[in-house]
């Protein structure tokens, strides 16, 4: 094999391209510790942190990254016990959270100290799909509308086209179906068991496609059309939903929420009204909450999950009531993209936190979703409560300045 300098000076003279090394060295960590040395020279830094890691670069290799140097590490912190209720989940939980944002697991375990004085969080999944929107291009509206006719005609074609491709994933729907001038929108709508579903929602819709083409004058510009909505701030996905669509809900009594929360339900409820409900409305939000992003980031970043959904878990709607003098308080979260198996969830650092919460594996994404909705009604409520109590300077300055 080539030496490590020769291959370094091929690589500084454009010789061989980064994602060619391991044609030249006999094991994967030569390669990345090469690649690793080539850019600790031409940026002039050292990457000694980078370099320490405990995961197999081999396996990561194989699905889950490309040009490998290393490794990053993000703090992770346990919390708990989250007392949950659920159809999935029925128990106390804890919760591993990667963030490097002070006083965000001291809020949640906050939150969790709420929900078990109160009895436990009710969680429940209320839908569940994967989409995938293609692009079809037609000659005119009036064709157009033809593909749009014979879509909805022979549904039962195209999801047995679909459904050739995957054992787990079952087509539901093909709805909306949009056209703008000569241009079809349809979404596919798909459940996928376990699974996220990203790839295997792709291949099908691809596959079912190939039956339209045949069929009708339609042209597929492109696989993915944005109507899915992936990996962006959608009013369709608020509404219509994506992934796990879950809810978590819980009754205060108001001797908990003042003595735990240094507030009162009405402060609560009127903070939500005009943050969460007004404020967002003002700003052209479509996340009617304060900041489900952080519970979601965290939970996705310890799991394995795919960064990118975080923008489409920050989504949802808080909701705050007096009722009878006590505290009504849910989250609901209408888009959460998240898999037990497979993708980032094989890295063994994102299996471990998975096997903390008993999670990990085929048959467990409803336990999961189920954890994650109690994770974000505590953090959710702590914060609201910080936020109606004044606390929330002196959290940061006590937790986040250190």
């Amino acid at each position: 094999m080539v030496e490590e300098n020769e291959i370094i000076t091929k690589l500084l003279n454009g010789d061989i391209k980064l994602h060619e090394i391991e044609k030249y060295t006999e094991t994967i960590k030569e390669s990345v510790d090469i690649r690793r040395k080539f850019v600790e020279t031409i940026s002039k830094t050292n990457l000694d942190h980078i370099s320490n890691y405990s995961l197999s670069m081999e396996e990561a290799l194989k699905k889950n990254i490309e040009n490998p140097i290393g490794a990053i590490q993000i703090p992770v912190g346990i919390t708990g016990p989250l007392e949950v209720h659920g159809e999935h989940a029925d128990g106390n939980y804890y919760v591993p959270l990667a963030t490097s944002e002070g006083a965000l697991l001291a809020s949640v375990n906050r939150g969790f100290s709420v929900i078990k004085a109160s009895g436990g969080t009710t969680a429940r999944i209320i839908d569940d799909k994967m989409t995938r929107a293609p692009i079809i291009k037609t000659e005119s509206v009036v064709e157009a509308l033809r593909v749009k006719n014979w879509i909805m005609e022979h549904f039962k074609d195209l999801k047995e086209a679909a459904e050739k491709t995957t054992r787990h994933g079952k087509l539901v729907k093909i709805d909306p179906i949009i056209v703008v001038g000569k241009y079809v929108y349809p979404r596919f709508v798909y459940t996928t068991g376990d699974s996220m579903g990203m790839n295997m929602v792709t291949i099908a819709t691809e596959t079912a496609l190939e039956t339209l083409i045949k069929e009708t004058s339609a042209h597929v510009v492109t696989l993915s059309g944005n109507l899915c909505v992936d990996k962006k701030p959608s009013a369709l996905n608020l509404i219509e939903g994506r992934g796990k669509s879950i809810i978590a809900e819980i009754t205060i009594p108001r001797e908990v929420v003042e003595k735990k929360l240094k507030t009162t339900p009405e402060a609560i409820v009127e903070v939500n009204i005009t943050k969460n409900l007004i404020g967002s409305a003002i700003a052209g939000s479509m996340g009617f909450n304060a900041h489900y992003a952080n519970m979601i980031g965290a939970i996705f970043l310890a799991t394995g999950q795919d960064g990118a959904h975080i923008v489409e878990g920050s989504l949802g709607i808080t909701v705050a009531e007096e009722v009878n003098g006590d505290l009504y308080f849910s989250v609901t979260l209408p888009d959460v993209p998240i898999a037990t198996f497979g993708g980032g969830t094989r890295l063994e650092t994102a299996k471990e936190c998975l096997d903390i919460m008993g999670v990990y594996g085929a048959g467990k994404v409803g336990m999961f979703a189920e954890i994650i909705s109690g994770t974000v009604l505590a953090g959710e409520l702590s914060l609201m409560g910080a936020l109606a109590a004044g606390h929330l300077a002196r959290a940061h300055k006590d937790l986040g300045r250190g």
